[in-house]
């Protein structure tokens, strides 16, 4: 890959994967938009992989108390920190094995097209905005119990099908059972941990079984994307905070439809064309 593609990928992942609106799906478009080659599922992992060096960074403290809770639990030990473990270990399960099912069926490759992301990002959207209206904001991460740990954890293995967006379905589901906006997304990317660094490994295991290893730019995408989703973080956290989904929703909604427009030639001569 170019620099030009290296970054655009790096800067795209880092921003998109933190704001709920399908960095899957921006990965997956840039090549459609741009012309270059698609980057392969190694390459979107690796980024996958620099933002969740990022959560470790930025969720220092959260993610001190989940190696303690580790502890807790190999000791025996019953406490607040070993309960969150235990529910975003058992809440990583679904993603897993959903994951598993998809590679090992041939699914995932056919799943990754332009018209899947643009149904997800409208579809999953309007989802995310319900949840926001009527949901309280009641609730916060240490409220949690196992049957809200493991709805959000199914929802994370929705989040597999491109267009969902892992932290956007995960918050939406925590959102409908009555957690604070931050509260929500500081799950949703604690979560996210397990479920992300599980899919690295079994990518760098696949690519040296296969004699060959992560590619160079694949290594440079994901230490660019770090820096690029620690900023994101840090925004979002603000932004949830202080208002609602709506802007998320909105954009959600008008990718999809320009994508609509694009992959049915609505305005040819106009927009270019993804027919095809």
């Amino acid at each position: 890959m170019s620099i030009e593609q290296i970054l655009v990928l790096a800067i795209v992942q880092g921003l998109t994967e933190f704001l709920p609106v399908s960095s899957s799906g921006h990965l997956i478009l840039i090549p459609a938009l741009t012309g270059w080659k698609d980057q392969g599922v190694v390459t979107d992992v690796m980024v996958h992989v620099g933002s969740l060096f990022a959560v470790l960074v930025y969720f220092w403290r959260d993610v001190l108390n989940l190696a303690h809770g580790a502890r807790d639990v190999a000791g025996g030990r019953v406490t607040q920190d070993s309960r969150m473990f235990t529910y975003i270990a058992l809440a990583t399960i679904p993603a897993l094995v959903f994951g598993a099912v998809l590679k090992f069926s041939g699914v995932s490759g056919s799943i990754r097209g332009a018209e899947i992301v643009a149904f997800g990002a409208i579809f999953f959207g309007l989802l995310m905005y319900v949840a926001d209206v009527v949901g309280p904001r009641i609730k916060r991460m240490e409220d949690i119990t196992l049957g809200p740990a493991m709805i959000i954890g199914l929802a994370q293995a929705v989040a597999l099908i491109p267009g969902t967006s892992r932290s956007g379905i995960t918050m939406t589901a925590a959102r409908f059972m009555g957690f604070e906006r931050g509260e929500a997304a500081r799950f949703s990317f604690l979560l996210g941990i397990p479920a992300i660094s599980a899919a690295g490994l079994f990518t760098a295991l696949e690519a040296w079984q296969a004699g060959g290893g992560v590619p160079v730019d694949a290594l440079w995408a994901a230490f660019f994307t770090f820096f690029a989703a620690l900023a994101a973080i840090a925004l979002l956290m603000a932004v949830v905070r202080r208002t609602s989904f709506l802007v998320f929703v909105i954009y959600r909604i008008a990718l999809g439809l320009l994508l609509l427009a694009m992959l049915y030639d609505w305005f040819p001569g106009v927009l270019p064309s993804l027919a095809g």
